[in-house]
Formats: structure tokens, C-alpha cells, sequence
């Protein structure tokens, strides 16, 4: 039992965690995905199709990705609408400020 626990402290283990990340900011610096197969081609498109050209139904990565698109594209549209409305509202806040402010000069000088 002892020649066991000794030949397992003396096996390296392999981890790929490292490697899996390597080169993942030289992608992100050149606008790519941190992972090579994060997205593109060989992830977006389905694997194969039916012998009479029907498309395969969808994988459930394919699915995944899909909803996570999805959920992001809501949120950022809420985003830009919030704070498109509130730009509006600043806005003609101060474009009635200014009208009020006109109006105020105009009649110390007519009086």
C-alpha cells in the first residue's frame, strides 16, 4: 500500500487549464473570442443535415448560445432606450430652461 501512495506523489499531473487560456488576450486584443471556439463558423453551424437538405434541428449548445444573445440584446436595447430617454428629458429640460430664461430677458427689456 505504501509503494502505491508513493508511485501516485510521483506521477505528474497534467493540467490544461493553462493551456486552454493561452493566447486569450492576444484575441481579445485582435477583436476575437478569449476561447478559439467561443464562436464562428465551426461552433454556429449545425454539424450535419438530413440527406434530403433539411437542416438539423438545433443542439442544445446552439440553443444556449441563442438565448444568451438574446438576453443580451434585450438588455442592451433597454440600456440604450433608458438612457436615450433620459438624454432626451435632460435635454428639453434645458431647452425650456433656456426658452424661460429668453422670455425673462425680453420683458426687462421691454419695461
Amino acid at each position: 500500500m505504501a509503494a502505491l501512495g508513493i508511485l501516485l506523489s510521483s506521477v505528474r499531473r497534467v493540467h490544461c487549464s493553462a493551456a486552454a487560456r493561452a493566447g486569450g488576450e492576444w484575441r481579445l486584443g485582435q477583436g476575437l473570442a478569449a476561447n478559439p471556439s467561443g464562436y464562428g463558423p465551426l461552433t454556429e453551424l449545425p454539424d450535419w443535415s438530413y440527406a434530403d437538405g433539411r437542416p438539423a434541428p438545433p443542439m442544445k449548445g446552439q440553443l444556449r448560445r441563442k438565448a444568451q444573445r438574446e438576453k443580451l440584446a434585450v438588455s442592451e436595447t433597454s440600456c440604450t432606450a433608458v438612457t436615450g430617454n433620459g438624454c432626451w428629458i435632460t435635454g428639453m429640460a434645458a431647452k425650456a430652461a433656456r426658452e424661460v430664461a429668453g422670455r425673462g430677458k425680453e420683458t426687462a427689456k421691454c419695461s
